[in-house]
């Protein structure tokens, strides 16, 4: 078993609290997680339809019958147990009683903020990151990922980053050794349209297989509902709820806007990004690694992969992304802005290989911004050496982050 960074935060609160819950895109390795550091606790999962059925027709004596230390796997399918944990929790605090999994966020985040306020506290897990796959040292915290660190990634400079981002991280198909993309056409079909489907009323699949290839095509670019709606034939209240749960599912993520300590014109439209690349090649038609080489959107796809990856490690560490971009009306950018404690770092990202000084200028232009704060901001590309380490924009190559 590939081991989790997120397993460090979950073993320190599991002392404090009763009930602990791994939540997360389907595949994403969470029951695995659970099983792992909780062998000593009884796994149920809901998806059974036996367990589903004793737990939905008398759940208070299901729990009766099983007692405490339970995995309760996939519980959203099961609405009504919510509440009696809850009153068994208030007779009884006994830590990392009960551990929940779920897959569908949007439920199941709804029953816990209802029930279980002050009671849980919640993980969210998501595919390997590429420090996790390598086996590099968890990450303590937030600064440590945004430190920089030569051969952090032992062999860096030879993965295959085509094929990498091809693949993508599912856990399944690095343990399986699987065809990616024919476990990632089955992933689509199996659990992101079912799921959707069973939330939603989608009366024609195709106009939802055609939304989501269309927002496969603006991962990296500012979201825009009214291209959506016109090109696929739908409202667009529709087009925003299907994104949100796509989101909500942790299929994509939305980056919003800097934009609250600087006066000058900005663009206030978020971004879009896919969390997994393999998905997100499966989507633009990607049949082969080879193919990203000269894929006309090549640039954003990196992009995606370097963002979505800070991204996974930032939530391993127990924490929440405070990410954003910054855009202004003129056409000056920053791909990504990391709100890290009482300071803002801009980071560039940049698909080349070979170092030129442009790299730096937008950090550079960020920098002397009126009302900026910030001392020092990061580029990262795809050469093998670190550039300017000490430089109030350094330059280095994305493994070494």
């Amino acid at each position: 078993m590939i081991r989790r960074n997120l397993e460090t935060s979950i073993r320190i609160y599991s002392r404090e609290y009763p009930l602990i819950a791994i939540v997360g895109p389907r595949q994403s390795g969470k029951t695995t997680l659970a099983r792992y550091m909780f062998p000593g606790h009884k796994y149920l999962s809901m998806e059974n339809l036996d367990i589903r059925h004793m737990a939905q027709d008398d759940p208070r004596g299901f729990l009766d019958d099983y007692g405490k230390n339970i995995i309760l796997d996939e519980i959203q399918r099961v609405p009504s147990l919510f509440s009696y944990l809850q009153e068994r929790i208030d007779l009884d605090e006994s830590p990392a009683s009960y551990i929940l999994t779920g897959s569908q966020q949007f439920l199941l985040m709804e029953k816990i903020t209802q029930s279980l306020a002050g009671r849980i506290i919640t993980f969210q897990l998501y595919p390997f990151s590429i420090s996790e796959l390598y086996k590099a040292k968890p990450e303590k915290n937030i600064d440590s990922i945004f430190t920089i660190k030569p051969g952090y990634i032992k062999g860096g400079k030879k993965i295959d980053i085509y094929t990498t981002i091809f693949t993508g991280m599912y856990p399944r198909i690095h343990d399986k050794k699987l065809d990616a993309r024919k476990w990632i056409e089955n992933y689509i079909l199996t659990y992101i349209e079912r799921d959707i489907r069973s939330l939603v009323n989608v009366d024609n699949l195709k106009l939802f297989e055609d939304f989501l290839k269309i927002c496969a095509s603006m991962s990296g670019q500012l979201i825009n509902y009214t291209s959506i709606s016109n090109s696929i034939g739908v409202s667009q209240p529709t087009v925003k709820k299907w994104m949100s749960l796509l989101e909500t599912s942790g299929i994509i993520f939305v980056l919003p806007p800097h934009y609250k300590n600087f006066k000058k014109r900005i663009v206030k439209t978020p971004k879009l990004y896919f969390t997994d690349t393999g998905i997100l090649s499966f989507l633009l038609s990607i049949r082969k690694p080879d193919e990203l080489i000269s894929h006309p959107l090549w640039g954003n796809i990196f992009e995606t992969f370097i963002i979505s990856e800070l991204y996974k490690r930032v939530y391993h560490t127990g924490e929440k992304p405070s990410f954003y971009f910054w855009r202004d009306k003129t056409g000056n950018e920053i791909d990504l802005v990391v709100n890290i404690g009482s300071k803002l770092l801009p980071i560039e990202i940049k698909a080349s290989k070979t170092y030129s000084p442009e790299l730096r200028s937008n950090i550079f232009s960020w920098l002397n911004l009126k009302n900026n704060t910030s001392k020092k901001g990061l580029v990262i590309y795809r050469g093998e050496d670190v550039i300017g380490k000490k430089s109030a924009a350094s330059v280095i190559p994305w493994w070494n982050l």
